[in-house]
């Protein structure tokens, strides 16, 4: 079946002319005929779908269908068209057991979490894992080597990798690893969807130093008292106050027919006074790197202070992602004073179920306002930093009509700051950091030290250092400018803790980190860095030992890190034989799991690992590998080298 792309909003046959396959796919999406590919779980029959396309997850976009197996596994798993299998991979996380399935059309399908495969390839598989003497392999096959047909049974589904339960996940992807939703070729008669997606909030935020939002800086949000229904028209019915450049955000989710599990929202649309004004539609996403930007598609502080996750309805700084269609303000809304903007949201599936929301914004000049509070007793100051603007807030239990100056303070030099507005027994101040970082800021006779040390700019390569940490923040490590904040705490017994940034500021790709301790580890080799997880826990980061007695690692987050010495081995214990497979519990105190190795009589034989459960297990139909009987020993690895050697008498 002949591919066609759409290129500038005309269909380009790529056999007419003449072009090849990937100057057409950096130009447009694939159009794909309605039917081409196969419903690859129980085609024909009712299906329903765990997860859709571009659903929002904690740290990427979902990047395919989650399709139900029922609550089981080892259900048969079709080739959605015809092609010819590429590559697979085993692994205990992230996809599990994956297939990749190439088509004629230049599109390859991918199947997710398999429990196993099947086919010539299954055989292959296994001789390799045996060569190399691992369970966790990737293979790449060339052309025709492991042709598939339509409808071809090609694996079971499962659990594995970082699954939360059994299903099947699906994409489709073109040569360049772009990401496509399945269903918006026509969809699949298998999955009906006739409800529309639910309106959960929507909010205005204040995108620069002049802009207000109800007569504040602040960000404001809108949440029905009563949630309306899937489809239901929502029409706010106060008037928004605003001024200057404003974005709006929304919050929602989707649902299938006789399904109760969330989904994503594909598309959103907003017209301002009857025009187009801002749209996305969450049909492609490029595969790993535009997956990250999820963090800066929605607002990840908001979500992880406030547990909302509200979606910008505009294209922010460091966004890159071909999802949008604006025009020159990005979605950015500039109100202005005494103009009215009649704002219609649109929220879309797939099948093209809407839900209409309707608001009005009336443009108002900011001016200064106070209005006081008994509850404000005691002066008091506080500051956080959103973009580039510091805003200060000082309880102000004084009557006078117009509160006192914020200043600021660097070296000997001092900068009076006016309030922008006194709400409720509290002054708001604002200011640009672009003009330069203060040491400290005094509210009469309150001092608080500003503790961002440094500009870190986005768009190139930086690096920081103090006498503690020495940082290296790449090209494409943050979405937008940050103001950085780092210290050290020293500890009695150990190197300490090292704070590096904020947690609530994501980054778009890995940082540096160099730890420099007061002194050497007795133990380098064993010694690593390791992060503070939310719930008080230690995720192991790893590092690499220098001559001068400092650890260097990569970095995907802030975070705060220490230094800790593993000198602990791995446990493991045989827990019974289901089946007459062999069944071990396996686990490690600090650093992980890093390798597991059986030996029969001295043979090495198959385990396959499942983290979820700490569990490792011989594989049934292994006919490669010693049979389970005899002398053995299970030797476990964990990150820093430490090994134990279980022996066994199976």
């Amino acid at each position: 079946m002949l591919l066609a792309w759409r290129v500038g909003g005309q269909e380009a046959d790529t056999a007419e002319r003449g072009r090849s396959m990937s100057e057409v796919l950096s130009g447009g999406r694939p159009v794909v005929p309605n039917g081409y590919f196969l419903f690859p779980v129980a085609p024909g029959q009712p299906g329903f779908l765990a997860g859709s396309m571009g659903e929002l997850r904690p740290n990427h976009f979902h990047g395919g269908l989650d399709i139900k197996t029922g609550g089981g596994v080892n259900k048969p798993v079709y080739a959605a068209a015809d092609g010819y299998i590429s590559r697979l991979k085993q692994s205990s996380f992230g996809y599990g057991n994956v297939l990749y399935i190439t088509h004629p059309n230049g599109l390859t399908t991918v199947y997710g979490h398999l429990n196993d495969f099947r086919g010539p390839v299954a055989a292959e598989l296994r001789r390799r894992q045996y060569a190399q003497e691992s369970y966790e392999l990737e293979a790449h096959f060339e052309k025709d080597r492991f042709p598939v047909k339509r409808g071809e049974v090609v694996a079971l589904s499962g659990n594995t990798g970082g699954s939360a339960g059994p299903h099947l996940h699906w994409e489709v992807r073109d040569a360049q690893d772009r990401q496509y939703n399945p269903l918006q070729w026509g969809g699949f008669a298998e999955v009906r969807d006739h409800v529309a997606p639910t309106l959960q909030a929507f909010a205005l935020e204040p995108l620069s130093i002049e802009s207000r939002v109800n007569h504040v800086f602040a960000k404001a949000v809108f949440a029905p008292k009563v949630p309306p229904g899937p489809g239901v028209a929502t029409t706010w019915a106060d008037t928004i106050s605003a001024f200057g450049p404003v974005g709006l955000l929304v919050q929602g989710f989707d649902r299938f027919d006789n399904a109760w599990n969330r989904n994503g929202i594909q598309r959103v649309t907003v017209a301002v006074n009857g025009q187009p004004f801002y749209q996305h539609v969450i049909d492609a996403v490029p595969f790993p790197t535009g997956s990250r930007q999820v963090a800066n598609f929605l607002d990840f502080f908001y979500q992880h202070t406030q547990g909302r996750t509200l979606q910008k309805l505009w294209v922010d700084e460091g966004n890159d992602l071909q999802l949008y269609t604006t025009g020159p303000s990005k979605g950015r809304l500039v109100v202005e004073p005494g103009k009215i903007y009649g704002v219609d949201i649109t929220l879309a599936d797939s099948y093209g179920n809407q839900t209409p929301v309707r608001l009005v914004i009336r443009g108002e000049q900011p001016g200064y306002f106070n209005t006081r509070s008994a509850t404000a007793k005691k002066p008091a100051l506080r500051f956080d930093v959103t973009r580039n603007l510091l805003k200060a807030v000082a309880t102000d239990p004084g009557l006078d009509s117009v509160a006192a100056n914020l200043v600021l303070l660097r070296g000997r030099r001092r900068l009076e700051i006016r309030p922008s507005y006194t709400q409720n027994g509290e002054n708001v101040y604002l200011y640009d950091l672009r003009a330069g970082l203060p040491d400290s800021l005094r509210f009469g006779a309150i001092a608080k030290k500003f503790d961002r040390q440094v500009l870190i700019p986005a768009g190139k390569e930086t690096s920081y250092s103090t006498a503690h940490l020495n940082l290296v923040f790449g090209v494409e490590t943050l979405f937008d400018n940050i103001y950085l904040s780092t210290s050290h705490k020293p500890e009695p017994t150990g190197s300490g803790f090292w704070t590096v940034g904020s947690p609530l500021q994501p980054l778009y790709k890995s940082a540096l980190l160099t730890l420099k301790p007061a002194a050497p580890p007795a133990d380098p080799a064993r010694t690593a860095i390791y992060a503070a997880t939310p719930k008080g826990g230690k995720a192991y980061v790893g590092g690499k030992w220098d001559e001068k007695g400092q650890i260097t690692a990569p970095i995907r987050q802030f975070a705060s890190y220490r230094l800790l010495t593993d000198t602990i081995a791995p446990k493991g214990s045989l827990l019974g034989r289901p089946g007459g497979q062999l069944l071990f519990r396996v686990g490690d105190d600090l650093s992980g799991l890093a390798s597991y190795r059986l030996l029969i009589g001295g043979r090495f034989r198959l385990l396959r690992f499942e983290h979820k459960n700490a569990t490792l297990f011989t594989v049934a139909g292994d006919t490669l590998g010693p049979k389970l009987r005899g002398p053995a020993e299970l030797r476990l690895t964990d990150q820093v080298g430490n090994e134990r050697v279980i022996p066994l008498s199976l």
